[in-house]
């Protein structure tokens, strides 16, 4: 390899580094220039090679040199170099030779500039057609494929260039063309499965003798495809028309000028217009309140949906959706389908029963039926939204009837588990003996009466999903133990069993009572308290959310209109102001008594309830919400009617004395929790 000086690193000088640089036999040593920022200084340093403002320095330090090339053209650096190198094995090339050089260079560089342009533009032209081109040289290798025959042929040109076609394509009859010389024009062709083309082969001759052949041909499938679809358009035309008239939807068709075009029976009968009275009319004809979708479809090309109106001689109350018709890019019309709204109020009424049974089957409930935007009741639900997203345990604390269930299936659905179960308990409401096998579960023969084959607790019955412990206060210490053991450790053990289980399920727990007055009672563990709350929610009671009134009514409205098949459409403003001034200690629970009371006396024809209608409220704190009893001597109901109507309002007065204090209700009335539950549930049940 040689070892070469170049001495200048102007333009000239730049072009001989690159040259030299490519080559295989010859090696840049270094370069001298006097300008530091010359190209040639650059070039020097992007390679790392040694670069020098005085050629005698740079000439001492790169021995041996094989060639020194001068570029400046400056005479006196000739001659100096020259004496230099004298009598030394160095060839010099002086500036007006590497001149010529340079100029070669660059010829050849614009040579190949254009060579390149060239065929780019020859390859643009190719690829832009839409023909399919394949050639081949005499030896039957492929030597040309543009974009659009890869395309047809599923080949790729950088896997078929240089390959023999019959390899690649077996169903090119190239080579025959090839062999006998004779152009072939519009020969029909299967290239592969489910493609067809028109093919015109020809030979390609150099004077009298044959280098090639090529193939220029047409994609043919889909004029095949749309000979296919007008034959059978005849057909296809009366099919549409058939489904058009057999659809229950009521269907509108418009030309582009607004026309009526067609319209069906389903049209028809929820119109009452007939054709002679539609077709050929302006699309105005059948609209007796409200302005032509139809026309303003035309108009805009854009859609239209869910727009109400009022058609035909009936002024039948109809939703209409519209869309044109292009074909294109030509505005052809427009179709419109007509739907009943009584018919669509129908639906959405028994879709919505529908919704209601599904969800009885697990949590029933999300945060869109928690209904107020007081403020403490809306940080209550953003809690609870933020808590649905993270596994901890959640305490629900508030006083009977604010809505801690709803919250909780509310939690469930909004987290990852909702797919899984929601296990609902009431601990007050399960006797203290049958408590710890109802959670926990038992095996075969743990005690008298134990099913065979043991049951499954309800802990094991919620893994994967939600627990929701109601009433967690009522527990016993035996049960808060292992309780708090399964919440440590995320496994239960059976009734009668040694045998751990794991289950991962999330704990929402819910009370009404002050635990942390039974903590201090030593009625209830603080190590359980302590993991119970980490994340505690209070739930407002509805005396201090009374602006949320209106909107709880409406919603349980609806929902007793659908339990008692009735159409209460609200109440009356004086109704709403008496609701207002009462203190509510039953919460909501209550509220819904009073309405389903107020409904069930109310006659058939009335559609609001108003303040006769509602039954005796007490005013401020104290609650009676249910009229007194008659006198004994004037009702004509059984005697244990009467025992009970009377049971009722005594567990009523003493609630309202306790301000809804259900521990301190029962100990009042000297009852258990579990059974002043139970009364509660009968008497809810009975109202």
């Amino acid at each position: 390899m040689k070892r070469i000086l170049l001495i200048g690193g102007g333009r000239g000088g730049s072009a001989l580094f690159d040259l030299l640089h490519r080559t295989a036999f010859t090696r840049v040593t270094g370069v001298v220039d006097l300008d530091k920022e010359s190209i040639g200084a650059k070039k020097a340093a992007e390679h790392e090679l040694p670069f020098f403002t005085d050629w005698r320095r740079a000439a001492a330090e790169l021995k041996p040199l094989d060639a020194v090339i001068e570029v400046t053209g400056n005479p006196h650096l000739l001659a100096e170099l020259k004496q230099e190198f004298s009598g030394q094995d160095v060839t010099l090339i002086p500036s007006s030779v590497a001149s010529i050089l340079f100029y070669l260079i660059e010829e050849k560089e614009k040579l190949i500039e254009e060579k390149t342009e060239h065929f780019s533009k020859l390859e643009l032209v190719l690829n832009s057609t839409h023909d399919g081109m394949i050639a081949i040289d005499s030896d039957e290798k492929i030597t040309l494929i543009n974009s659009m025959a890869e395309e047809m042929s599923g080949l790729r040109k950088e896997n078929v260039l240089g390959r023999p076609i019959s390899k690649v394509l077996p169903s090119s009859e190239l080579p025959k063309v090839l062999h006998t010389g004779k152009t072939e024009r519009n020969k029909r062709q299967a290239i592969r499965k489910n493609r067809t083309i028109i093919a015109t082969r020809f030979p390609m001759k150099q004077g009298n003798r044959i280098i090639g052949a090529l193939s220029v041909f047409k994609d043919i499938t889909e004029i095949e495809q749309m000979a296919e679809e007008v034959t059978n358009l005849k057909s296809v035309q009366t099919m549409l028309e058939a489904i058009i008239h057999s659809s229950d939807d009521a269907i509108s068709v418009v030309d582009e000028e607004g026309k009526g075009l067609i319209i069906n029976p389903a049209y028809t009968r929820l119109t009452g217009l007939t054709s002679e009275e539609v077709l050929s009319k302006p699309a105005t004809t059948d609209i007796s309140e409200g302005k032509s979708m139809h026309l303003q479809v035309l108009k805009t090309r854009k859609p239209v949906r869910g727009v109400r109106m009022k058609v035909g001689p009936k002024r039948k109350d109809v939703l209409v959706n519209v869309a044109p018709v292009i074909v294109d890019g030509m505005l052809k019309g427009s179709v419109g389908v007509i739907h009943d709204v009584s018919e669509l109020e129908t639906l959405n009424s028994e879709l919505e029963r529908a919704k209601q049974i599904i969800r009885t089957l697990e949590a029933k409930y999300t945060f869109d039926d928690i209904i107020g935007q007081s403020e403490e009741f809306h940080l209550a639900i953003e809690q609870a939204k933020m808590a649905a997203q993270t596994p901890a345990t959640i305490l629900l604390r508030g006083e009977s009837g604010t809505g801690k269930e709803l919250f909780a299936h509310a939690i469930h659905n909004a987290s990852d588990r909702k797919y899984n179960k929601f296990v609902r308990v009431n601990c007050a409401a399960i006797s203290e003996s049958l408590l710890e096998s109802e959670l926990f579960g038992y095996e075969e023969g743990a005690f008298s009466g134990a099913r065979r084959g043991g049951k499954k607790g309800l802990f094991e019955e919620a893994h994967g999903g939600t627990i929701f412990l109601d009433e967690i206060g009522e527990l016993s210490s035996q049960t808060q133990a292992k309780l708090l053991r399964v919440l440590q450790e995320k496994e239960v053990v059976r009734v009668g069993s040694t045998k751990t289980m794991d289950i991962d399920v999330r704990v929402v727990a819910a009370t009404n009572v002050n635990l942390e007055e039974k903590m201090a009672l030593n009625e209830f563990r603080s190590d359980l308290y302590y993991r119970l709350n980490r994340m505690p929610i209070q739930i407002p009671p509805l005396r201090q959310r009374k602006q949320d009134l209106a909107a709880l009514c409406n919603h349980l409205l609806t929902k007793l209109n659908q339990d008692y098949g009735r159409n209460v459409e609200g109440l009356t403003g004086e109704a709403l102001e008496r609701l207002s001034e009462y203190d509510w200690p039953g919460n909501v629970r209550e509220l819904e008594n009073i309405l389903g009371r107020a409904m069930i006396h109310m006659h058939y024809s009335i559609h609001r309830i108003g303040s006769e209608h509602l039954p005796a409220l007490t005013e401020g704190k104290g609650i009676t919400a249910y009229d007194r009893v008659p006198d004994a001597g004037d009702d004509t109901r059984t005697l244990k009617k009467q025992l009970a109507a009377h049971e009722k309002q005594i567990i009523m007065d003493t609630l309202a004395k306790t301000d809804g204090n259900k521990t301190k209700t029962a100990e009042m009335l000297g009852l258990s929790v579990r059974s002043l539950y139970y009364k509660l549930d009968r008497m809810e049940k009975d109202s």
